[in-house]
């Protein structure tokens, strides 16, 4: 049976998040250990520029990701985990791929179209003011990130559906252009991909800083989920569950049978503090060894720079061998 290659981005801003675990960390890594696929797992710090030029940041940001992916299980020796600032192919590829993307294709990207019509609906004389050739591009830069593994599984939420297409599209013009090179990769929607809300019930983002920290302590894990926005119904009167925050979160990390007792505790009448109380227990228990395996390793940056580096050794391997023939195809050797 031919391995199925599924390729995952990371984004390398900020403190990994519950939302960020459970949205995908844990379904990566549990797709990782299935033999029949080939994983590989980057973190896009080429991408977090267009975000943020805070140097500082995007350092930190890019050790505590890569060092949570670790502590919470990631096989290296079975996933190819690199960062994608390791793989000079990818920029090179890009720019091929720029060469031959419309213009017209990336005037089409919801992201740019949304910045355009901020600064129409803002009056502004400038349609493009604050739109940076990164942003614009962004979709380019993705396809040569997918491209460059021959991936032909990428799992993506709904949002991210139609740069996948642009990234068929782009491989698809190339090999018109140069030949079957390029695998026209598989859009794989992530239907049932867990979003959790956060604090003030919204999704949890750090855009709305409403996050609850991955790896913050007992003490300070605590502090957040007693944050946790709720109703105002007393302690003995029934509660919903549907749409409830708390509960959303409980269910996130337990199993079937403790997940009916929380329900049956909310029909029950359990009050707010003794609900946060026990979703509390529940997520500090299952985080507990994975905490200590982080804390350990983030003092140890040594480590994870080993891990990183040996993963980009095995990714280039794949991005030498496809670019040897692209260039080839294109003229440049």
């Amino acid at each position: 049976m031919t391995k199925q290659t599924y390729l995952t981005g990371i984004t390398t801003t900020g403190t990994p998040h519950l939302g960020n675990y459970v949205g995908a960390i844990r379904p990566s890594i549990e797709a990782s250990r299935n033999p029949d696929n080939e994983s590989f797992y980057f973190l896009a710090d080429f991408h977090a520029l267009i975000k943020s030029q805070d140097t500082k940041n995007l350092k930190q940001s890019r050790m505590e990701i890569a060092t949570a992916w670790i502590a919470l299980g990631l096989d290296t020796d079975k996933a190819t985990f690199y960062r994608q600032s390791d793989i000079p192919e990818i920029t090179e590829l890009t720019w091929m791929l720029t060469c031959l993307t419309a213009k017209g294709l990336m005037n089409r990207a919801h992201a740019y179209k949304a910045l355009v019509q901020e600064n129409t609906d803002s009056g502004s004389a400038d349609a493009d003011k604050g739109i940076t050739m990164g942003l614009f591009s962004y979709p380019i830069l993705m396809a040569a990130d997918i491209l460059m593994f021959k991936a032909n599984k990428v799992p993506v939420g709904k949002d991210q559906i139609q740069h996948l297409e642009m990234a068929r599209d782009i491989a698809q013009r190339f090999n018109h252009h140069y030949g079957e090179l390029l695998v026209i990769p598989e859009v794989v929607v992530e239907e049932r991909a867990s979003v959790l809300a956060g604090l003030d019930g919204r999704k949890m983002s750090k855009s709305y800083n409403n996050t609850i920290p991955l790896f913050s302590t007992s003490k300070q894990l605590r502090k957040s989920i007693m944050k946790i926005k709720t109703n105002s119904k007393e302690p003995g009167e029934p509660k919903e569950t549907q749409d409830n925050t708390v509960f959303e979160i409980y269910r996130a990390f337990a199993t079937p049978e403790q997940t009916q007792a929380f329900s049956d505790a909310y029909a029950e009448g359990i009050g707010w503090g003794d609900a946060k109380q026990q979703l509390f227990e529940l997520v500090d228990s299952t985080l507990s060894e994975a905490r200590e395996k982080y804390n350990a390793l983030i003092e140890q940056p040594e480590v994870v720079e080993q891990i990183l580096k040996e993963g980009a050794e095995k990714a280039r391997v794949h991005s030498h061998a496809l670019m040897t023939e692209v260039r080839k195809a294109v003229g440049i050797r």
